[in-house]
C-alpha cells in the first residue's frame, strides 16, 4: 500500500485505498477491522497474576515475618512457621483478588471514557468509538475535535491543526488538501491530519489511511512504556502515616524485647512475638485497602454518570466550595426549539415540540405560508445553510441532532417550513466559510447566490454582533437602510424573547462577486443586510433545580457561566433559584482589574456573555479567595480553565476531546445533576476511607496495648504469634473491604465542605482512636489475668484470643459511623459486612473447635460460660460507643471539617521565637 499519501489527489488516495465520498459500507468496515485490528496504540503490558500475587510480598514488613517463618523451621517449631507461611499466602491471595477487581473496574471506566470518532459510512455521519476506525474510513472534524488515526484531506475549510504533541511546534499549522510532490517530513505534509493533533479552527473531511502503531504516533509509541501515574495526595498521606506508625511500633517491639528479657521469656519467642506484634499493629494493607475503596468508589460515581479520569478527583470534590456551570446542556436540556421569529417589525409564532419537524408558522392570527413570505423563507433559509448541524431520523418518530443543538433547531424550523436541508446543500453548496468561534460571536458561509450569478455570504449569530456589521435591513421584500429606529426595534425585540429564557440568532447576508474564491472577514463588516431573528427556548433541566437546592444545603456556591445575553442569563438563574447574587457580563468583567474582580467575585452568581478565556480569570479569582472550585466545560477554549481549576469538568456529549483530555472528571450525562451526584458520592468515599483507617488503627493499636501492658505487669503475652497474626490478617480483612461498601447515610449533602488542609485523620478522630484502644487493651490485660491465674495458660490464652477477636466483630459495626449509631444506619443495611463478619466468626470456631486448627493455633475449646465472657467484653464497648453517638455524637468530630486552631499554642510560639530573636539581639 502506498505510504506516501500526500503525493496523491483525494480522488486517488480513495481509489488506492477502495473508498468514497460517502464511507465504506458497514460489511466491509467490519471486514477492515478484523482485517487490520482496532485502532489503538498498544500500552502498558498487562501484569502477569502470578507477579501480581508475588508483589504482595514485596514489603519490609513481610521480609522480616518470612525470615521468622525461616527461623521457625529451623529451630524446629513447624507449626507456628507453616501457619504463619499459611496466614501469609491467604493475605497474597486476598491482596490478588483486590487489585485484579480494582483493575477490572479501572479498565471498564476507562472503556466508558473511550475517544469518540465522527465518521461517515454509508452516507450516514455517526459517532464510533475511536478504536473501531480502519482504512478507508471518511473521519469529520470540526474545532476542537482530536484527530484519531493519520488521514489524507480530502475537503478543507480554513483547517488549522496542532500538531505540537508530535512535531513540537507551537503555532497551528494551516492545512489544505492539494497534492504535494517530492519525499516530505511529517512537518511537511500539510494535506495530512494526525493521530493525537488537534484541531483547533476550521472543519475538514479526511480519509483515513493508517492506524495505531502504523500512525506517526504510533512509531513514536514503539517500545515506550506507559508512564506510571503518580500517586494521588491521599494515598501519599496514607504512606507516610504508615512510615510514622512503622516507627512508632518498631520502637515498642524493642521495648517488648527489653521487658521479655528482663521478663525471662525464651529469647525465641520474644523473637516471634515481637514480630508478630509490628506486624498486626501496622496497617501494611493500608495502601491496598485504600486504592480498594477509591477504585470501587470510582465505579459508583460512573454508575451516577461521573466518569472519574483522576483519583485525586475523588478526594478533591469533598471539599469543593464552588461550582462553576455552564448553562446550556448542563443546567438546561439542550434541546433547543424555535418558537418565535421577529421579521421587519414583525412577529411571527412557530409552534412543534423538540426535534420534530412538524409545526406551524403563524402571524396576525393565521396561518402563514412560507412561499408567500419572502422574509420568513430568507430567514430560514440562511439559518439552514450557514450551518453544520444534521437532523437525523432514528426511528419511526425519532429524530436526533447531529451537531449543536442551537444549529439545530434552525434546521429542525425551516424543515417545519418545507426547507430540506439536504437540497439546498446540492442546490446552494458551499463554497467557503468563517467557522463559528466563540470570540467572534457570528458564522459565515457562501455559497452560489439564488438570484443572480454572483455569490452571497450567509451570517448568522449573535444579535448585537450582527447589527454592529450590518449597514441595511430587509423589510418585506426590499432592502432599506439600517436607521438608528430600526436598531432600537430590534433590540427590544432581542431583549423581549431574553426575557422569556429564549437564545436569540440573528441572520443577515451580502452578495458578493461571482469570483470570490476566499470569505474573509472584511467581505462582511459593516455591509451586512440585517434578515431578522430567532427565538428558542431551552428549558431548564428539572433535576437541576433540585441539585442546585442541595448545593445550597452542602454549603456550595453555584455561579452559572455563560455566552448568552445578561437578559436570557438572569432568567434561567430566576428559574432555577440560583442564590442570589450580581451578574457581570464579558465587557464589564474585560473592564476589571484582578484585584476589582477578587473583591467582587464572591457576590456574583451570574456572569453572561463571557468569552472560554474569560473563565480562567474567574477561577484564578475564586482559587485566590480560598475556594476549592469545580469548573464545567466543553470547548477547546476551555482547557486551561478546566486544568486550573481544583476539579475540571468535561461534558461526554457535547465536550471536545480537549476538554476531555484536559479535566478531572466527564459527565456521561451533560448535567449539573451528575455534578452534585459526585460531589455526594466524594463525601460519601471520603467517609468510608475514615472509617476503614479508624477501624484498622484503633484495633492494631488496641492489641499492642494489650501485649505491652500484659508483658510488663503479667509477664506473659495474651496472644501467641499466630494468633495475632490471624486477628491481624483474616479478621481485620474481613471487615475492613465491606466497610468501602457502606452504603451512603443519606447526609453527606447536609454536611459543610471539608476544608483541603484537613486531611484523613484530624483530631476527633485521634481521641477516638486512643479511647477505643485503651479501652480494648485493658480489656483484654484484665481478663488475660483473670483467666491465667485461674486456668491452664493454653485456655487462658484462647480466652484472650477469642476476645481480641469478638472486640473486632462489634468494633466493625462501630466504625460504620462516628456520629450516627447502628440501629439509625440500619443494622442489615450493608450485607456485605455482615456476609464478611458472619464468615469471620464462622472461621474463628473453625480455630477454636477443629482439632487441626487447635494444634495449629494452640487453641483449646471453650465452653458456653467463657464465650459469655468474650462476648460481654466486645459488646460493653458497643454499647458504650453506641450510647455515646445517641447522647453525644459530636464529641469527636474536632477539626473534621475545618482545621483547629490553636490559639493558645500560636501564641506561646511566637512568644518563644521573639524571646529567642532577643536573647541573639544581645
Amino acid at each position: 500500500m502506498n505510504e506516501q499519501w500526500y503525493n496523491l489527489s483525494p480522488d486517488e488516495v480513495l481509489m488506492e485505498l477502495d473508498s468514497k465520498h460517502a464511507g465504506l459500507e458497514m460489511d466491509e468496515a467490519k471486514s477492515r477491522l478484523l482485517q487490520y485490528g482496532p485502532n489503538q496504540l498498544e500500552g502498558r503490558k498487562k501484569t502477569p497474576p502470578v507477579l501480581v500475587f508475588l508483589r504482595q510480598f514485596l514489603s519490609p514488613l513481610i521480609y522480616v515475618l518470612l525470615v521468622a517463618v525461616a527461623i521457625s523451621f529451623i529451630v524446629g517449631h513447624f507449626m507456628d512457621g507453616w501457619v504463619i507461611l499459611g496466614v501469609l499466602i491467604l493475605n497474597a491471595v486476598i491482596g490478588l483478588m483486590q487489585e485484579t477487581r480494582a483493575e477490572k473496574a479501572m479498565e471498564a471506566l476507562i472503556r466508558m471514557a473511550a475517544p469518540q470518532a465522527t465518521v461517515r459510512r454509508n452516507g450516514i455521519v455517526r459517532n464510533i468509538p475511536a478504536r473501531e476506525i480502519v482504512p478507508g474510513d471518511i473521519l469529520l472534524f470540526e474545532s476542537g475535535d482530536k484527530v484519531p488515526a493519520d488521514a489524507r484531506l480530502i475537503e478543507a475549510s480554513n483547517l488549522k491543526v496542532n500538531e505540537a504533541t508530535l512535531t513540537g511546534e507551537s503555532v497551528p499549522v494551516d492545512k489544505h488538501t492539494k497534492p504535494l510532490p517530492g519525499e516530505l517530513s511529517v512537518s511537511g505534509r500539510k494535506n495530512m491530519v494526525f493521530m493525537g493533533t488537534v484541531v483547533t479552527y476550521g472543519r475538514a473531511t479526511a480519509v483515513v489511511v493508517r492506524i495505531g502503531m502504523a500512525t506517526e504516533m504510533g512509531k513514536i509509541a514503539t517500545g515506550i512504556q506507559e508512564v506510571k501515574p503518580e500517586k494521588t495526595p491521599l494515598q501519599k498521606s496514607i504512606s507516610k502515616l504508615s512510615q510514622y506508625i512503622i516507627g512508632l511500633f518498631l520502637g515498642i517491639c524493642v521495648l517488648l524485647v527489653i521487658v521479655g528479657l528482663l521478663r525471662g521469656m525464651e529469647w525465641l519467642e520474644i523473637f516471634l512475638l515481637a514480630v508478630a506484634a509490628a506486624v498486626s499493629a501496622i496497617p501494611e494493607g493500608l495502601p491496598a485497602v485504600v486504592t480498594v475503596v477509591l477504585a470501587m468508589g470510582m465505579r459508583f460515581m460512573a454508575n451516577r454518570n461521573a466518569v472519574i479520569r483522576r483519583l485525586v478527583a475523588v478526594e478533591t470534590l469533598g471539599s469543593a466550595t464552588v461550582i462553576c456551570s455552564d448553562k446550556t446542556g448542563t443546567l438546561t436540556l439542550n434541546q433547543m426549539t424555535v418558537r418565535r421569529v421577529f421579521l421587519g417589525g414583525r412577529w411571527v409564532e412557530v409552534t412543534g415540540e423538540g426535534y420534530i419537524p412538524e409545526g406551524e408558522f403563524r402571524g396576525d392570527e393565521r396561518r402563514l405560508v412560507t412561499e408567500n413570505e419572502p422574509a420568513l423563507e430568507l430567514h430560514l433559509r440562511i439559518g439552514a445553510l450557514c450551518n453544520d448541524s444534521v437532523l437525523t431520523m432514528e426511528g419511526e418518530r425519532s429524530y436526533n441532532i447531529f451537531g449543536d443543538p442551537t444549529e439545530g433547531a434552525l434546521v429542525v424550523a425551516a424543515a417545519k417550513a418545507g426547507i430540506n436541508r439536504e437540497k439546498l446543500d446540492r442546490t446552494f453548496p458551499r463554497l467557503d466559510e468563517i467557522p463559528f468561534q466563540s470570540e467572534k460571536f457570528y458564522m459565515a458561509t457562501l455559497h452560489p447566490s439564488p438570484g443572480s450569478e454572483g455569490r452571497v455570504a450567509y451570517v448568522k449569530g449573535a444579535p448585537e454582533k450582527l447589527l454592529s456589521l450590518s449597514k441595511y435591513c430587509y423589510r418585506g421584500s426590499e432592502i432599506a437602510p439600517l436607521e438608528e429606529s430600526d436598531i432600537q426595534v430590534i433590540l427590544q425585540a432581542n431583549d423581549a424573547m431574553a426575557r422569556e429564557a429564549m437564545r436569540v440568532i440573528a441572520t443577515a447576508y451580502i452578495e458578493l462577486p461571482a469570483d470570490l474564491e476566499d470569505l474573509e472577514e472584511e467581505h462582511i463588516e459593516g455591509n451586512l443586510v440585517f434578515v431578522g431573528l430567532s427565538g428558542m427556548a431551552d428549558p431548564p433541566r428539572e433535576e437541576a433545580g433540585e441539585a442546585i437546592r442541595l448545593c445550597k444545603q452542602a454549603g456550595i456556591k453555584v455561579i452559572m457561566i455563560t455566552g448568552d445575553n445578561k437578559v436570557t442569563a438572569e432568567s434561567i438563574a430566576r428559574q432555577l433559584e440560583l442564590p442570589e447574587g450580581g451578574v457581570v457580563t464579558g465587557n464589564e468583567l474585560r473592564e476589571m482589574s484582578d484585584e476589582e474582580l477578587l473583591a467582587q467575585v464572591e457576590s456574583v452568581s451570574v456572569f453572561a456573555r463571557i468569552e472560554p478565556i474569560q473563565k480562567l480569570r474567574i477561577v484564578n479569582a475564586l482559587k485566590s479567595r480560598g475556594h476549592v472550585v469545580a469548573m464545567t466545560g466543553d470547548g477547546v477554549n476551555d482547557a486551561p480553565a478546566l486544568k486550573t481549576a481544583n476539579i475540571g469538568i468535561a461534558m461526554g456529549i457535547t465536550g471536545t476531546d480537549v476538554a476531555k483530555e484536559a479535566c478531572d472528571m466527564t459527565l456521561a450525562d451533560d448535567n449539573f445533576a451528575s455534578v452534585v451526584a459526585a460531589v455526594d458520592e466524594g463525601r460519601a468515599i471520603f467517609n468510608r476511607l475514615r472509617n476503614v483507617i479508624f477501624l484498622l488503627l484503633s484495633t492494631n493499636i488496641g492489641e499492642l496495648l494489650a501485649l505491652i501492658l500484659c508483658i510488663l505487669f503479667i509477664g506473659k503475652a495474651p496472644l501467641l504469634a499466630v494468633q495475632i497474626i490471624w486477628v491481624n490478617l483474616v479478621t481485620d480483612t474481613a471487615s475492613a473491604i465491606p466497610m468501602g461498601l457502606e452504603p451512603k447515610s443519606g447526609d453527606e449533602l447536609k454536611q459543610p465542605p471539608r476544608h483541603p488542609s484537613v486531611g484523613i485523620l484530624y483530631p476527633g478522630q485521634v481521641f477516638r482512636i486512643i479511647a477505643m484502644a485503651a479501652y480494648m487493651g485493658v480489656g483484654i490485660t484484665l481478663i488475660f489475668n483473670w483467666a491465667q491465674a485461674r486456668m491452664p495458660l493454653d485456655e487462658a490464652r484462647t480466652l484472650a484470643f477469642c476476645t481480641m477477636v469478638t472486640f473486632e466483630w462489634f468494633r466493625a459495626f462501630n466504625a460504620r459511623s462516628d456520629e450516627r449509631t447502628v440501629f439509625k444506619l440500619g443494622i442489615f443495611r450493608n450485607r456485605w459486612l455482615v456476609g464478611a463478619v458472619s464468615l469471620a466468626i464462622v472461621l474463628q470456631l473453625a480455630v477454636v473447635y477443629v482439632p487441626f486448627l487447635q494444634k495449629a493455633f494452640r487453641t483449646v475449646p471453650m465452653g458456653i460460660d467463657r464465650w459469655g465472657i468474650a462476648i460481654l467484653a466486645g459488646g460493653s464497648l458497643f454499647i458504650i460507643e453506641e450510647t455515646r453517638k445517641a447522647l453525644f455524637p459530636r464529641l469527636f468530630s474536632l477539626g473534621k471539617w475545618r482545621p483547629v486552631k490553636y490559639r493558645r499554642l500560636q501564641k506561646l510560639m511566637i512568644y518563644l521565637r521573639s524571646g529567642r530573636k532577643k536573647s541573639r539581639a544581645k
